[in-house]
């Protein structure tokens, strides 16, 4: 049996996907709306939040792998204290639950935000860690802190790794998350900045977490990162795609200065997420590359799609759900 938690977000969507394909028996737990889309004998779900102890204890009973995926992903800082609280303590639940179980391995999803991504002079490895001089999310410290939950559960005798993916490209939610800048493209949002970072198919992230699952591999972490690539080149190949016009007003550092604390003021008056945040337009204009070597020394085998299919293949899937409206 093989538990999912965040399953209906980008990564436990097609990570439930793949697991069912190969045959295995999936329970996954959701928080508020079931998971609809998934018609198998071998699937089964729950509700349960990730900070109910005695829920995640149920949820744990017969299992032999966790994927830990859930998690609260915002600039927002009013939104804050519940990514902590989420992304750190529920990450200690699941770790407490899965040790009291005996599960044989978790592998955790968290993000290259905890590696420090604030470093325009070397390259990232999975060396390095968030710290405040190079990075200003908090995101990042909340997934950082949540790595640090992951560690002391090894160190309790959980076997377990944790991947750190770039920006995923898949069809998800593209009202949240990083499929929202498909969206911005094909309403033709005019603006780019001159920033760059790593980019890397949902199916490669699943295939990965799968492939360390299922080998010895345990107390590591690694960087999933198909290729670094400026943000301009990728709208652009997203505007081919869809057919519209690619940006063409280049954002400047100073600009941005100016729209993160516009939308500050809007937000407070709307109630609504702002467009960008103080972290975000930090973190548009950095120019970083990530190193994906590790992966491969452990994994030889593996490979990842090119970056310009992973968007044709997006692009269809969003383009699709479109029509079907």
């Amino acid at each position: 049996m093989v538990l999912v938690t965040g399953g209906a977000g980008l990564v436990g969507t097609e990570l439930i996907t793949q697991l069912l394909a190969a045959g295995k028996q999936v329970r996954a737990i959701y928080n508020k709306t079931p998971l609809a889309e998934f018609e198998s004998g071998n699937f089964q779900q729950m509700q349960c939040n990730i900070l109910d102890v005695l829920g995640l204890e149920e949820a744990m009973n017969g299992v032999d792998e966790v994927y830990h995926c859930a998690a609260i992903v915002t600039f927002n800082p009013k939104r804050r204290s519940d990514m902590f609280k989420i992304n750190i303590e529920g990450t200690a639940n699941v770790v407490n639950a899965a040790l009291d179980a005996g599960v044989r391995k978790m592998v955790y999803v968290s993000s290259v935000a905890a590696l420090g991504r604030i470093r325009e002079k070397e390259p990232i490895n999975e060396t390095m860690n968030w710290s405040e001089e190079t990075s200003n999310s908090r995101y990042g410290q909340s997934k950082f802190l949540a790595e640090m939950e992951v560690w002391r559960g090894i160190g309790e005798g959980l076997n377990a790794v944790m991947v750190n993916p770039t920006i995923i490209i898949g069809p998800g939610d593209w009202n949240s998350g990083s499929s929202a800048i498909f969206k911005n493209v094909y309403n033709e949002f005019p603006w780019y900045s001159d920033g760059s970072g790593g980019f890397v198919d949902v199916r490669d992230v699943v295939k990965a977490m799968t492939q360390l699952m299922e080998s010895d591999i345990t107390a590591e972490r690694f960087i999933l990162s198909a290729a670094n690539r400026s943000y301009r080149d990728i709208f652009n190949l997203i505007a081919k795609c869809f057919n519209k016009k690619p940006p063409y007003k280049r954002v400047t550092p100073f600009l941005a200065k100016i729209v993160w604390r516009w939308e500050a003021i809007k937000s407070r008056v709307t109630g609504n997420d702002p467009l960008l945040t103080k972290e975000t337009a930090a973190t548009a204009q950095a120019r970083v590359n990530f190193d994906n070597s590790k992966l491969k020394k452990f994994l030889p085998e593996f490979t990842y799609r090119p970056v310009e299919e992973s968007i044709a293949f997006t692009c269809a899937g969003l383009q699709q759900k479109l029509n079907s409206r």
